[in-house]
């Protein structure tokens, strides 16, 4: 398999392995978890050489050729390092994560969401293409919702989830439109030709929102100011998660947005006012913020979002060299930001807490955890010979760059945020000195040798960086920087000496002025005992978020309140009337219809409609208090509908019709049990006043009205000669390309699989939604009781249970009828099933008449007794269904060919002689499973409401009813 596309499917094939392994396991799905992350990180390193000698490694696959929407996996050097550093850190914090987590939680799931979320980053950092990666793009917004909210019983983290989840998603659709626009503009949507194309873009007068869009994509998701509320909130995960996500991935994927598309959008001044006004905002909001914060991890997150607003600012700048340091500051900000979040997962998972009002003298108990945390801290505060100190001395050197001589203030806000930068690192390893807390909720001591070995390993790169930074990172930079930058490269100098110059000054001035600033504030300001941030309070974007929240909950209940209703009837009244006067409103003039000539009716044709307009207006008549002869009668105007298709010569359609009506009849029927009882009234009034006839006139006539716009629009349609349609095609091609003589069949499974496959998706999802909901539906107290016709002191199937009377009671003959019909539809069903391909039948017809053989059985002899003969299984149905659809369509890719291509074997077999066996025969069975599975699942859960009510006597009530029983 092609090495890019293994890349994304290792993570994601590692989720599928970790997620079905037992709940409480630890090792076997962190020994997967490793094993893929390791395998992935090999190969991503294995093609170094070929990227840095400015190959630019692709692959391709057909999907959709005509719109310009093919896969497309490309790996250029920005490529290559954002992938080793998802899947460096990655596996450190997998490893560390093994010994962090507890047995009580379920690990298992965590390191399938883990290495889901891992394919996830992979897939954004090596897409070739724009739409592609705005798919992968929203995965990471959901795969970090199951991350972050990944403690359930946790109100902080539930929270933290939805916020988090609502922003990045609401950028990830201005993004969409932001990339849509991009690839018009451009005139396609792959990566290469878009990033050609800057010239075009920026002259573009669609240049600005597609830059506002795809801006707002990337801010949300790197926490930039106002958006950067989210983050702190999202500390509520467990501290593996808080090292990945916001040190190498989730809030790096809109750094890596905004250095990827570089090229294309850069070099204006909309540009750098929209970027440096964000990333100066947020440089200097998060830096200050960090300095209040009690919690140690909240401090990381404000500490995060201070150096990616520095990472903002630098590409806002515009010049080749604020690039090359925006990429390595992501590097180093990745390397010590990850060490820093496991020591203080360290400093929890062996004290009990990260308040550092309560902690302190912790070096003392944890030396070697103390003295990692130390090293890593002044790499982030920039202290000379670590890596955090090169990447930031470039940053001063290039906001001198900005407004000449005349305007220093970027560089006035790069010495405050270098300034605030010591002081929260000084606050943060203020906890390993002075004397040891003695009323902490744990002893601390050091963490397990092999859980502490990822910071060691991250902390031993920034001292590395820091003090060979040409022979550490060097030509990995320049490979990064390149990528984005093209042949033109600038001239920069990684010595750990450059003189005494400017840039220095303002280094030593931010060293200098943090210490005193940490000094006045633990002289003069209390730390712990403020509750909230100086002068900057009001700026809450989380309470803002929530009062939006609110404010769009109370606008939406007001509107709920003042022009919806929960009455069907007031509903479907508004629904007519719109269909009435809306075409009559906007089409004008109205078309006349052509004549109708009494010779060519076909009287028995007539007499067929008659019947079921008869039907039609029988069952709304009795639907009010004779609901079983409304269903009865319903039935009929379904089979008249079935019996008209087929008349019209619609084999297929009409089979459909008649099964979709038998089931939709048993649901109907299983369902009205549990309607509460209506009765005629026996002292209803003769007299029915004014205003009822007036009502019914007015819904009578535009019923009316609204029945003859149908009936004259279908006259209209089926009266007018047909234009030139595709048809032609599918019957042309149907047999010689799709291996088939059935038209139709051919058309959902082959041409339209697609299409099919969706709608599958959306039909299992649909049942298990019902699924869900019918298991907390309980029936009302007044339905529970034995309906009044049953109610006999004389006959004996009154106390008898439904398996009962139909082994030995008055339904023991239909019952065993129906048992020895269930093989023979079954037999049916496998032959509409195998035929459908070439004469009339399908998976869809084949489902439904082998689910009816099923529920017959059910309605004949009750849940318990089937259930004990039968173990159904309807989830496993879908599952499978799902399972051989999907593999049909990935078989055709494994052969290099688009998703869901159709191929046809054919085989020679003793006595039978040659078959042809299509690919779609096996898609259509996928079709057949899903089917069954799911008009099983639904009416099963609603026949299981007997299980609940276990026919109680009259006067039952809600306590009466015992706890919903799972469906098998």
């Amino acid at each position: 398999m092609p090495m890019l596309s293994l890349l994304i499917l290792l993570p994601f094939i590692g989720a599928l392995v970790a997620a079905c392994m037992p709940t409480g396991s630890r090792n076997r799905p962190a020994a997967v978890a490793g094993a893929v992350t390791l395998i992935a990180l090999v190969l991503a390193i294995g093609s170094f050489a070929r990227v840095s000698d400015g190959e630019v490694l692709r692959e391709r696959y057909a999907w959709l050729p005509d719109m310009g929407l093919d896969l497309m996996l490309r790996m250029d050097g920005l490529a290559w390092v954002f992938t080793v550093m998802v899947l460096g850190i990655g596996l450190l914090v997998l490893l560390y994560a093994r010994y962090y987590m507890s047995r009580r939680d379920p690990v298992a799931r965590f390191f399938a969401y883990m290495l889901a979320f891992m394919g996830a980053m992979l897939g954004v950092v090596l897409s070739g293409n724009l739409i592609q990666l705005v798919v992968f793009w929203e995965l990471t917004s959901v795969t970090s919702f199951l991350l972050i909210g990944y403690w359930q019983h946790r109100n902080d983290a539930r929270r933290g989830a939805r916020m988090a989840f609502t922003v990045t998603t609401m950028g990830g659709l201005c993004l969409l439109v932001g990339v849509l626009m991009l690839g018009h503009i451009a005139g396609s949507y792959e990566l290469d030709t878009v990033l050609a194309a800057g010239d075009r873009v920026r002259s573009h007068p669609w240049y600005l929102p597609t830059l506002v869009l795809v801006a707002l994509g990337a801010l949300t998701k790197s926490a930039q100011f106002p958006f950067h509320f989210w983050l702190p909130h999202a500390m509520a995960a467990p501290t593996p998660v808080s090292a990945f996500l916001h040190s190498a991935t989730m809030v790096k994927a809109g750094v890596f947005l905004l250095i990827r598309l570089w090229p294309a959008l850069s070099g204006t001044e909309e540009w750098t006012w929209i970027l440096g006004a964000a990333g100066v905002c947020t440089l200097l909001i998060g830096s200050f913020f960090a300095i209040f914060q009690n919690d140690m991890k909240g401090l990381l997150a404000y500490s995060t979002i201070s150096h990616l607003g520095l990472i903002v600012t630098l590409l806002s700048i515009g010049s080749p060299l604020s690039v090359v340091a925006a990429v390595f500051h992501t590097m180093n900000h990745a390397i010590f930001k990850a060490s820093l979040f496991m020591a203080v997962g360290i400093i929890d998972h062996e004290t009990g807490t990260r308040d550092m009002r309560l902690l302190r003298g912790l070096g003392r108990a944890m030396p070697y955890t103390a003295a990692l945390a130390i090293v890593a801290s002044a790499s982030m505060a920039g202290v000379p010979l670590l890596n955090g100190f090169l990447s930031k001395e470039m940053f001063f050197a290039e906001t001198m760059q900005v407004g000449g001589t005349e305007d220093w203030s970027m560089s006035y806000a790069a010495v405050a945020m270098g300034v605030f930068s010591v002081a929260y690192s000084l606050r943060f390893i203020s906890v390993f000195f002075g004397r040891l807390s003695e009323d902490l909720p744990q002893t601390p001591h050091e963490p397990p040798r092999w859980m502490r070995f990822p910071v060691e390993c991250l902390v031993v790169l920034c001292i590395a960086v820091g003090v060979m930074p040409e022979r550490a990172v060097g030509e990995v930079l320049a490979v990064g920087a390149r990528a984005v930058l093209g042949t033109s490269l600038p001239e920069y100098n990684l010595a750990i000496w450059h003189g005494v110059n400017l840039p220095l000054l303002m280094s030593v001035a931010a060293l200098a002025g943090g210490l005193l600033f940490y000094v006045l504030l633990r002289r003069y300001f209390d730390l712990a005992e403020r509750e909230r941030v100086p002068v900057l309070y009001r700026l809450n974007g989380a309470q803002a978020y929530e009062n939006s929240l609110l404010a769009l909950s109370q606008a939406a209940a007001w509107l709920v309140r003042w022009t919806g209703t929960r009455r069907l009837q007031l509903q479907l009244l508004v629904l007519m009337a719109a269909m009435v006067a809306v075409p009559l409103l906007l089409v004008r003039p109205l078309p006349a219809l052509p004549p109708l000539r009494m010779t060519d009716l076909d009287p028995l044709f007539a007499l067929l409609w008659v019947i079921g307009a008869v039907c039609a207006l029988g069952a709304a008549y009795q639907a009010k208090y004779h609901r079983l002869v409304a269903l009865i009668l319903a039935g009929g105007t379904g089979v008249v509908t079935s019996l008209t298709f087929l008349w019209m010569s619609a084999p297929d359609l009409a089979l459909t019709q008649l099964m979709v009506e038998t089931v939709t009849t048993v649901l109907i029927l299983l369902g009205l049990r549990w309607l509460p009882p209506r009765f005629v009234p026996p002292g209803l009034a003769p007299r029915i006043p004014p205003s009822s006839w007036l009502r019914r006139g007015r819904d009578g006539a535009i019923a009316v009205a609204g029945g003859l716009g149908l009936a004259a629009t279908t006259y209209a349609l089926l009266s007018t000669e047909a234009p030139s349609t595709i048809a032609d095609f599918f019957v042309e091609r149907a047999l010689p390309e799709g291996g088939g003589a059935n038209v139709v069949n051919v058309l959902l499974v082959d041409f339209r699989g697609f299409d099919t496959m969706g709608e599958i998706t959306v039909l299992s999802i649909v049942a298990l939604t019902v699924y869900a909901l019918l298991r907390r539906f309980r029936p009302a107290p007044e339905s529970i009781a034995i309906p009044v016709q049953q109610a006999s002191d004389v006959d004996p199937a009154v106390s008898q249970t439904p398996a009962q009377q139909a082994t030995t009671g008055y339904l023991m003959i239909p019952a065993v009828y129906l048992r020895f019909l269930l093989p023979f539809m079954g037999i049916i069903a496998v032959y509409f099933f195998m035929r459908g391909h070439n004469l009339p039948g399908g998976g869809f017809v084949a489902g439904l008449i082998f689910a009816t053989a099923i529920i017959v059985q059910y309605m004949v002899a009750g849940t318990d007794w089937v259930e004990s003969q039968l173990r159904l299984r309807p989830h496993r149905w879908i599952a499978w269904g799902l399972v051989t659809a999907c593999g049909t369509g990935l078989g055709a890719w494994l052969f290099g060919y688009p998703f869901l291509t159709s191929h046809t074997a054919h085989l020679q077999l003793p006595l039978f002689g040659e078959i042809h066996v299509p690919s779609a025969f096996v898609f259509d069975l996928g079709v057949f499973l899903v089917v069954v599975g799911t008009t099983m699942l639904i009416l099963v859960a609603l026949a299981h409401q007997s299980l609940r009510s276990h026919r109680a006597p009259p006067g039952a009530t809600r306590a009466t009813i015992p706890p919903a029983k799972e469906i098998a």
